[in-house]
């Protein structure tokens, strides 16, 4: 009777376990969630930060200034499959969020952490490799930038803040 109520506590445990992991991982398979905006960092359970010197992804972009208004394509490449990202454009003066994400490929969604349209996420948990955005530069002028990015390879393997070269603002006194 004992061995039985043991079996029972283990099944009923090991459920309640898989029921919280199913519904967290459902949670973000959609999306980052707005807590990540300041440190874009997954809310997952026990995850596990990897080094951005030991990633295999890359963001850029092929201009090297901007002026204020300027639509910028944004590239982000990898090497492996990922299911999650969540991507922004920082100015470097201050780290502040800033411009508008105006085109995004399939599996991806506008987010509003600080302006309507400031990062994009995933919108889906299908696998990932090569992505291109166009983010617009606000209408005044904000200084230069980096285009940051955080990669969720799964639901505990993440790379947080990958960042771009600076993307100088033309145009400055």
């Amino acid at each position: 009777m004992e061995d039985g109520g043991r079996a029972h506590t283990a099944i009923v445990g090991w459920a309640c376990t898989t029921l919280c992991l199913v519904s967290c991982a459902a949670a973000f398979s959609q999306g980052a969630s707005l807590s990540a905006c300041s440190d874009m960092m997954p809310r997952h359970l026990r995850v596990q930060l990897h080094s951005s010197n030991s990633n295999y992804v890359t963001v850029h972009t092929n201009m090297s200034f901007f002026l204020p208004g300027d639509k910028v394509p944004v590239t982000v490449r990898s090497t492996r499959d990922y299911m999650g990202f969540m991507l922004q454009a920082r100015k470097v003066s201050n780290n502040e969020i800033t411009g508008t994400f105006i085109f995004l490929p399939p599996g991806s969604k506008l987010l509003t952490c600080f302006e309507d349209g400031d990062t994009v996420t995933h919108s889906d948990k299908s696998l990932k490799r090569n992505l291109s955005f166009v983010w617009k530069a606000p209408d005044q002028p904000i200084g230069d930038i980096k285009f940051f990015i955080s990669i969720v390879q799964s639901y505990f393997v993440y790379w947080a803040k990958i960042e771009s070269a600076v993307v100088a603002q033309g145009g400055q006194n």
